[in-house]
C-alpha cells in the first residue's frame, strides 16, 4: 500500500513551522509525526504539501493510495483501521477526515463522498502552534512507551541520581554524567549519542534525542523535548527543539517552540505568564491578527533558521518568523515577521544575500548542505512572507 501524509486544514495555523517543512515533520513527543506513522505502519510516507515544498518532499502517487491527514497522531488502534481500509472508505474522526483509501490521482484532499467509519477513541491531532507545546506531555508518554517497548535500558551510571528509574530509558551509546533524573511525574529518554553533562538536573517528561547535548548545571522541567543535534543549558520548562538548534547559556525559556537552524544568545529569557495573569494571546498567519489561545502559560514561537543575540528578551507570546535576527536591548515586538532584522527600537529587512551566507555557515558546522532545494525554499518564504514587512 502506498502512504501519502497531507497537510489538512491546520497548514496555516501551523506557520511559521510549516513554511519550511509539511505538517507531517513537525516535531512532538519525541519523534516526528511522519516517523510515528512510519513506525506504527511499517512502511515508509510520501507527501502531500504546498508545491514549492514538494521538491524536498516529494509526493508519490500510485493506483492505490491512502492519504493521512498529517495534524492527527497515530495511535495502535486507528493504524489497523488505516491498513485495512478499502477503496472509497475513509476515516472520520469529529467530522474530519483522517485516512481516505483512493485510486483516484491525488492532487488535494477533495470533496467527494466516501463510505464513512467513525473513529470514536480520542486522537491527539495539533491543530495550532501552540498545541506543539501544550500536548507534548501526552505525546511523549505514548512515544516513550512506543520506542521502549520490549526493550532494556542501558545501565544508569554511577554517580547518576535517579527517581523511579524504571521510568528512564538511556540508549546503549548515550553518555550522562553526574547528573540528576527525576521521572517520579513522567519519562525520561536518553537517545543514541545524547549527553548530559555534570550538574544537570532534569524532571520528567523529557526526551533528549540523537546526538544532542545538555550542558552543565542546566535545569530542565517537564514536558520537554530536544530534538537531534541540539545543544541546551540555562533553565528550561515544556519546550519542544525540533533538530539542529541551539540555546547553549543561561537564560529561562518556558512554554515555547522553536524551530531547526535556531540560535538564542547567552542570557536570553522570555516571559510566559502576562503580568496580569490574563489569557495569552498569539499572532495568526491566517486571520493576519492576534488570536486567543485558551493559556495561561505561553512564551515564544521561533520559525527556523531565526537568530537572537545576548541578552534578548521576549515577551508572553511571541511569534518568530522564519530567518529574523534579533538583537538590542528591551522587548522587541511580539510579531516579529521573517526576514526581520532589528530590535525594539525597529527592524529593517535581512536581505537574502546574508541570509544565505549564514545558512551555510551554520549547516557547514553540522556536515550539512544549503544546496539549492534549501535555498529555493528560503528565497520563496522570503516573497510569501513579504507583506507582513510591512505591518
Amino acid at each position: 500500500m502506498n502512504y501519502i501524509l497531507f497537510d489538512g486544514t491546520s497548514r496555516n495555523n501551523l506557520l511559521p513551522f510549516t513554511y519550511t517543512r509539511p505538517v507531517a515533520d513537525i516535531r512532538i513527543g519525541i519523534l516526528t509525526i511522519r516517523e510515528k506513522w512510519e513506525k506504527l505502519l511499517d512502511a515508509k510516507t510520501s507527501t502531500l504539501t504546498k508545491t514549492y515544498l514538494q521538491e524536498k518532499f516529494p509526493l508519490i502517487n500510485k493506483a492505490d493510495d491512502i492519504l493521512i491527514n498529517a495534524s492527527y497522531l497515530p495511535t495502535e488502534t486507528l493504524v489497523e483501521i488505516v491498513k485495512n481500509l478499502k477503496d472509497n472508505q475513509a476515516v472520520y474522526y469529529q467530522d474530519e477526515v483522517v485516512a481516505v483509501h483512493t485510486s483516484d490521482r491525488q492532487e488535494e484532499i477533495k470533496q467527494q463522498h466516501y463510505d464513512k467509519i467513525e473513529f470514536t477513541e480520542e486522537l491527539i491531532q495539533i491543530k495550532n502552534t501552540w498545541d506543539i507545546f501544550s500536548l507534548n506531555e501526552k505525546a511523549l508518554k505514548a512515544d516513550y512507551e512506543l520506542l521502549t517497548k520490549g526493550r532494556k535500558s542501558g545501565a544508569i551510571p554511577v554517580g547518576v541520581q535517579v527517581t523511579n528509574p524504571d521510568n528512564v530509558f538511556i540508549e546503549e551509546s548515550a553518555e550522562v554524567n553526574f547528573c540528576y533524573l527525576n521521572a517520579t511525574e513522567g519519562p525520561i529518554y536518553i537517545g543514541k549519542n545524547a549527553k548530559i553533562l555534570e550538574g544537570s538536573m532534569i524532571r520528567g517528561s523529557f526526551a533528549l534525542c540523537e546526538g544532542s547535548v545538555v550542558k552543565m548545571g542546566a535545569k530542565i522541567y517537564g514536558a520537554t523535548t530536544i530534538g537531534p543535534r541540539c545543544t541546551i543549558g540555562g533553565e528550561i520548562k515544556n519546550v519542544v527543539f525540533f533538530k539542529n538548534s541551539n540555546k547553549g547559556h543561561e537564560g529561562y525559556l518556558g512554554n515555547s517552540v522553536i524551530g531547526e537552524w535556531c540560535n538564542l544568545g547567552a542570557d536570553t529569557n522570555n516571559s510566559n505568564l502576562k503580568n496580569n495573569y490574563a489569557e495569552v494571546r498569539l499572532w495568526s498567519y491566517e486571520t493576519k491578527g492576534f488570536v486567543k489561545t485558551g493559556l495561561q502559560f505561553c512564551g515564544l514561537m521561533m520559525g527556523d533558521h531565526s537568530k537572537c543575540g545576548i541578552n534578548t528578551m521576549f515577551n508572553t507570546g511571541t511569534v518568530v518568523g522564519v530567518s529574523a535576527n534579533i538583537f538590542g536591548d528591551g522587548f522587541p515586538r511580539n510579531f516579529i515577521p521573517s526576514y526581520s532584522w532589528g530590535g525594539a527600537s525597529g527592524f529593517s529587512t535581512y536581505q537574502m544575500r546574508k541570509v544565505k551566507e549564514v545558512a551555510q555557515v551554520v549547516m557547514s558546522r553540522r556536515n550539512l548542505e544549503f544546496d539549492a532545494v534549501e535555498e529555493r525554499i528560503l528565497e520563496h518564504v522570503f516573497e510569501i512572507t513579504e507583506e507582513f514587512r510591512h505591518y
